[in-house]
């Protein structure tokens, strides 16, 4: 593997964990009134990651073959206490694919940044397996598939509810 690799592998694997670590801490309450920025934050540097992936050279497996795993840890806990802290903002609207599928569909928050996460443990799994030439096959074929679509449309709906929290302040009434 060489060093290019090697440092996309840690620094995709780096963010990985981080996004895993912000959005279980966040599920657990710690981000208190600043939840909605707090996950901005981190579906913005996972993106990131996404892009470098992205914009990096095609991944291919020697013999198109992904190396078994242990199972994935189940995300529903996580998902599940993402969508009670959401609440009432963790449904809305997008566009799944602006160019090929443009009507409007469904989602949730919560769906969306815990797909993330399932798709980047299964990368970890690769990476901490000593495999991160696997790994990164993995995240960004997964990128492409799923998670990228998913960091993309929740980076949308949380800059937007940011947005309103900011701007959309009530007008003062002055006495006539």
């Amino acid at each position: 593997m060489s060093d290019e690799w090697r440092g996309l592998a840690d620094m995709v694997a780096e963010h990985a964990q981080n996004y895993l670590d912000g959005l279980t801490r966040i599920a657990r309450g710690e981000g208190g009134d600043a939840t909605l920025p707090l996950l901005l934050v981190e579906v913005s540097q996972i993106s990131l990651a996404g892009a470098q992936l992205g914009a990096s050279q095609d991944v291919i497996l020697s013999g198109n073959w992904e190396p078994p795993l242990n199972a994935d840890l189940d995300m529903d806990e996580i998902r599940t206490a993402l969508a009670d802290r959401l609440g009432p903002v963790d449904d809305y609207a997008e566009v799944f694919d602006p160019y090929k599928d443009t009507s409007v569909t469904p989602y949730r928050l919560s769906d969306d940044l815990t797909a993330v996460a399932a798709d980047l443990l299964h990368g970890l799994g690769h990476y901490r397996a000593g495999r991160p030439y696997e790994a990164l096959w993995w995240w960004q074929y997964s990128y492409f598939n799923t998670w990228g679509n998913h960091v993309g449309a929740a980076m949308r709906a949380l800059q937007a509810l940011v947005a309103h929290t900011r701007l959309d302040v009530v007008e003062e009434q002055t006495p006539a």
